[in-house]
């Protein structure tokens, strides 16, 4: 019965959130295309013979991370067919870098029955894989009544979202049971798991997915080559800013400036649409400004460089010799702090971390980084390390090293995987 309402709250919910579609799509038209596919109007698939793997990742966050576990059913299960779904056109784009014709893609439906059993009629997956925390009541009762094993990957909870989803008990934990295995990131995640109604025998912790990055080797030649042409300028990396970061930040390099001149700032704000208005930011401030996206060489009088190209942000870090971390300054909830421990970058973030429980606390405490409350704190910090380089290198092997100890979580995951679709031959390379 309480699915029944949760249904009949989200059909009055739809027409609000096809026009919040509609609003965003003012400065980026593609949230008003392909309106269908979030109604489950997909094309069916045209090759029914090949079985398909369905993996679901919100956006370009998710999506990045899923890429190894990805690569690793491409190659495991050579003969199915993977279909991603995502909810942003970022993470569509994402998708579509990534893979190419390799997987196929579309948006994800509504929580709607009529959507989820379109979807699933026209792609029947043997197999559905959500990344991290989405739980959706008629998409996963859908799945159970078809028969189709529903795993739940990289999961987490925050303290918020476990609150909100506990005010939901009889709701959450009906859905929970139709999850068939569940792979928490953390002990922390699995306990919240159970106390919102999945059972023990239904959870593993497996650790985090984020850990199984790969770097290609290539990038760091490129970042290398990059370093060499900008005549090895410290750089400082703002990753994934956010409304009220991009001020703060700007005028803690200013200052950094009159101490360091040649330091290079690459600010990276979070969302596409804010491209143009953090460029104006920057402009403003007086500091000589270059868009990426301008495809134009740095030179030697180049403060910063808006990072406002899509897919690279691997590569910033790569040039990095210091990351600060986004969403963190202000109350969001902050970022995945990984992809620069795995280049041995130090990493400095502000309070509200509290959607990284698992890795922030962990990675202070390995002393990979620091955590700040103001942009006082961040200036002194970067200064700190950028006029004293044995304490910025050592911060950023102890970075690395902190990532290196995390491996293990893909192979916990296609175990998982494995169990409820078996090999029908050795994978390619496998030597078995």
């Amino acid at each position: 019965m309480t699915r029944v309402f949760y249904t009949l709250a989200f059909y009055l919910l739809v027409p609000l959130m096809v026009l919040r579609l509609l609003w965003r799509s003012r400065q980026q038209p593609a949230y008003r295309q392909r309106l269908a596919e979030r109604f489950g109007y997909i094309a069916a698939r045209t090759d029914i013979t090949r079985p398909c793997i369905w993996i679901h990742s919100v956006s370009v966050g998710e999506t990045i991370a899923a890429r190894p576990l990805v690569e690793h059913l491409l190659n495991t299960y050579p003969t199915h067919q993977l279909w991603i779904t995502t909810t942003t056109p970022t993470g569509s784009d994402t998708v579509k870098r990534l893979y190419g014709t390799r997987v196929l893609h579309s948006y994800f439906p509504y929580d709607l029955p009529g959507a989820v059993q379109r979807m699933l009629q026209r792609m029947q997956p043997q197999l559905v894989l959500i990344m991290e925390t989405e739980i959706w009541p008629n998409l996963y009762d859908a799945c159970q009544q078809r028969q189709i094993p529903l795993l739940l990957l990289n999961a987490r909870l925050s303290t918020r979202s476990f609150q909100r989803y506990r005010r939901l008990e009889t709701l959450t934990r009906n859905t929970l049971r139709g999850i068939r295995w569940i792979g928490a990131r953390s002990l922390q995640d699995a306990d919240y798991f159970q106390q919102l109604g999945a059972t023990p025998a239904q959870i593993a912790t497996c650790g985090n997915l984020k850990f199984a990055l790969k770097i290609p080797t290539e990038l760091r030649n490129i970042a290398h080559s990059l370093k060499q042409q900008w005549g090895n300028r410290p750089v400082l990396v703002a990753a994934s800013t956010h409304i009220g970061e991009d001020e703060q930040v700007l005028a803690v390099f200013a200052r950094l400036q009159q101490q360091i001149p040649n330091a290079l700032l690459i600010l990276v704000p979070r969302h596409p649409e804010r491209f143009d208005k953090v460029y104006q930011q920057c402009v403003e401030t007086g500091l000589t400004t270059l868009r990426r996206s301008a495809a134009t060489a740095l030179t030697a009088d180049t403060a910063v460089l808006l990072g406002d190209s899509m897919g690279e942000m691997l590569l910033w870090f790569a040039v990095a010799d210091i990351a600060f971390i986004g969403g963190s300054l202000v109350p969001h909830g902050g970022h995945n702090p990984l992809e620069a421990a795995a280049f041995g970058v130090p990493v400095i973030s502000g309070i509200h971390t509290h959607n990284f429980t698992d890795l922030f606390p962990a990675l202070y405490a390995s002393g990979g980084a620091v955590e700040i409350t103001d942009t006082a704190a961040l200036y002194t910090q970067c200064l700190t390390w950028l006029q004293q380089p044995s304490l910025r290198q050592q911060a950023g092997e102890n970075a690395a090293q902190f990532f290196a100890q995390q491996q293990g979580v893909l192979a916990c995951i296609m175990q998982a995987i494995t169990t409820l679709l078996p090999l029908t031959s050795p994978p390619p390379g496998d030597g078995t």
